[in-house]
């Protein structure tokens, strides 16, 4: 019995016991974290890679005149750190989670039990979704302790924007997985949306240095809300507008997701 048939089996055997759909998800979640604990490569991009690349935006804060932004390098780095925790632990890990459970017939299994559609997706990304949210509030401390942040200004903002994050990345690794015909092809499909997201989300570059046409535009994308949304917490400078336009363009990314997994996700292998 190889490992791949655990979550199928550890679901089944808790159909007899508790049938609510918290305890199916719940039971789906242990079984996929067992087998994602067992992926070294995917651990240490999720759980390592969030943790170096604020380095790198740190070390790039000091080229920049964040003053004139009315910024601050950790105001820079925080929201950064929380916006590749998303990318890294959350998205580019579930493409992967959900690819290979395709492939290796697990989700078509989980079908044919008492697990609905929407409770296997669950269950299968809750460990990464969980790993994303501490390692956010890990780094969130972390900044604020070494980059003197002070407390948040609109904590709720900040809280608000990363669990539109999670809940985001995860419908977008679902739909990112419906394209992708292997477990291989797993690790490049993600890197579109990583690079466009690192690069045009705020994340590296505030969006108050490029071009208004350009800041426009970047301000559409799927991160941008959320990166908003977690430095706007720390700052309290949002105003009304600002804020409804973050958690509305976060909220249609979401929608959007969650109408393309429902139409093209598929539960078989492609061949």
């Amino acid at each position: 019995m190889s490992a791949t048939d655990t979550p199928a089996r550890t679901a089944r055997a808790a159909k007899g016991a508790a049938t609510t759909p918290t305890s199916r998800m719940t039971a789906l979640a242990r079984a996929e974290l067992t087998l994602l604990g067992r992926n070294k490569g995917t651990v240490f991009a999720a759980l390592f890679v969030p943790l170096v690349l604020p380095l790198s935006v740190h070390s790039a804060s000091k080229e920049m005149d964040l003053a004139e932004a009315g910024l601050t390098p950790g105001l820079l780095v925080l929201p950064a750190a929380i916006g590749f925790s998303l990318l890294f632990a959350v998205y580019s890990a579930l493409v992967g989670v959900f690819v290979v459970r395709r492939e290796e017939l697990v989700l078509k299994r989980l079908r044919t039990g008492e697990l609905r559609d929407v409770e296997i997706l669950s269950g299968s990304a809750m460990p990464a979704v969980l790993s994303g949210l501490v390692q956010s509030l890990v780094l969130a401390v972390g900044c604020a302790v070494l980059l003197d942040l002070s407390a948040p200004s609109a904590p709720h903002l900040a809280v608000l924007g990363l669990l539109l994050g999670l809940v985001m990345c995860a419908a977008l690794a679902a739909v990112t997985a419906s394209f992708t015909r292997t477990g291989e092809s797993a690790q490049v499909t993600p890197l579109p949306f990583t690079f466009v997201s690192m690069l045009g989300s705020g994340m590296f570059v505030p969006l108050d240095f490029f071009p208004d046409q350009v800041a426009s535009v970047c301000e559409l994308l799927p991160l941008t809300p959320v990166v908003t949304l977690v430095r706007g917490g720390w700052t309290g400078d949002l105003s009304a507008y600002e804020t409804l336009g973050a958690l509305a363009t976060a909220v249609a990314w979401t929608v959007v997701a969650v109408f393309a997994v429902r139409r093209w996700f598929r539960w078989e292998p492609r061949r």
